[in-house]
C-alpha cells in the first residue's frame, strides 16, 4: 500500500507539472493554430533565472518573482520575432521554426551556462516532509499540486470573466468573424504568450524545486512530454491538457514502478509509444474539441 501511494503521489507531483505546460500548448494552438515547440524552453529560462538570481544573492522570493517576469519577456520576445513574421506560412515552415528556436535557446543556455548539471537550493521549508499511508511527502509536492489548481482556476477565469478572455475565445473559435468585429488579434496572441509563459515559468521552478538537479537540455523532454499530454486529452482543451497532464504521468510513473527492473529505461519510449495509439485510436484526443472555448 505504502508502494503504491508513493508511486500516485510521484505521479500527480509529475502531472501538476506536464498539465502546466500542456495547457499553454492548447492556448497557443487555439488561438494560433500553431504547435509552439520551443515553448519547453521556456522551462528552462525560468530555472536558469532563478538560479542565476539566487547565486547573486537574492531573496528566494523576490528571485521567483523577476525569474516568472524574464521568463514572459522571452516569451513575447520569441512570439514577436520568431513568429509574428510567419504567421500566414504554412504548418511546416511554423514546426520548422518553433523547433529552430528550441534548439537556439538551448545552445545559447549551453554557451553561457555550459552543459553540466546545476543545483537549485530551495528554502528549507519545501524540503519538509511528512507521511501519507507510509509514503512521504514534501512541502514542494503539496505545493506544486496546489499551484496547478489555482494557476488552472486563474487561466479559466480570465478566459470566461475578462474583456481580453473573451477575445482570445472568439479568435479561436472564427478567426474571420473577430476580424470582422475588430479585435486586436496582436494583441489577443500576445496574452496567450504571457498566459503560457506565466505556467511553463512556474513549471520549470516547481520541478527543479523538486529534483534540485537541472541542465540546459531539461526543457525539450519536459515540453515533448508535456506536448504529447496536450494530444492525449485533446489539443485546444484546457480540461484535456489537465487531464492529459495526469493520464500521462500516471502511465509514466506505474510503468516504471511496477514492470520488472530494466524496462524503466524504456520509460521514453512508452511516452512515444503512448502519442502513436492515440493517434491511431482517437486523434483528437479523449476531450476531442478543436478549442477550448466550452472547455
Amino acid at each position: 500500500m505504502g508502494f503504491f501511494v508513493a508511486q500516485l503521489i510521484s505521479a500527480i507531483k509529475l502531472g501538476s507539472i506536464y498539465a502546466l505546460v500542456a495547457i499553454g500548448y492548447s492556448i497557443v494552438y487555439s488561438i494560433m493554430g500553431m504547435i509552439n515547440f520551443a515553448h519547453g524552453e521556456l522551462l528552462m529560462i525560468a530555472t536558469f533565472a532563478l538560479w542565476s538570481l539566487l547565486n547573486a544573492g537574492l531573496s528566494f522570493g523576490l528571485a521567483v518573482i523577476l525569474s516568472i517576469l524574464i521568463t514572459v519577456l522571452f516569451g513575447v520576445l520569441i512570439e514577436r520575432v520568431a513568429y509574428r513574421p510567419i504567421r500566414k506560412a504554412g504548418e511546416s515552415t511554423q514546426i520548422i521554426t518553433s523547433l529552430a528556436v528550441s534548439i537556439f535557446l538551448e545552445a545559447v543556455c549551453q554557451a553561457i551556462f555550459n552543459s553540466s548539471s546545476k543545483a537549485l537550493i530551495i528554502p528549507e521549508f519545501f524540503s519538509r516532509t511528512f507521511k501519507i499511508y507510509g509514503a512521504t511527502v514534501s512541502v514542494i509536492d503539496v505545493v506544486t499540486f496546489a499551484s496547478t489548481v489555482i494557476l488552472t482556476i486563474v487561466v479559466v477565469l480570465i478566459l470566461q470573466k475578462t474583456r481580453i478572455g473573451k477575445a482570445m475565445r472568439a479568435v479561436s473559435d472564427n478567426p474571420e468573424a473577430s476580424d470582422l468585429v475588430g479585435i486586436d488579434k496582436n494583441k489577443v496572441i500576445t496574452v496567450a504568450f504571457i498566459i503560457g509563459s506565466v505556467l511553463a515559468a512556474f513549471a520549470g521552478i516547481l520541478y527543479s524545486g523538486k529534483y534540485t538537479s537541472f541542465s540546459n537540455d531539461m526543457g525539450f523532454m519536459l515540453g515533448v512530454k508535456a506536448f504529447i499530454a496536450a494530444v492525449l486529452g485533446g489539443l485546444g482543451s484546457l480540461t484535456g491538457a489537465v487531464a492529459g497532464g495526469y493520464i500521462m504521468a500516471v502511465l509514466e510513473v506505474f510503468f516504471s514502478g511496477y514492470l520488472p527492473q530494466g524496462t524503466a529505461s524504456f520509460q521514453t519510449t512508452f511516452t512515444f509509444l503512448v502519442l502513436i495509439l492515440v493517434l491511431l485510436v482517437r486523434p483528437n484526443g479523449l476531450f476531442g474539441s478543436n478549442n477550448w472555448k466550452r472547455s
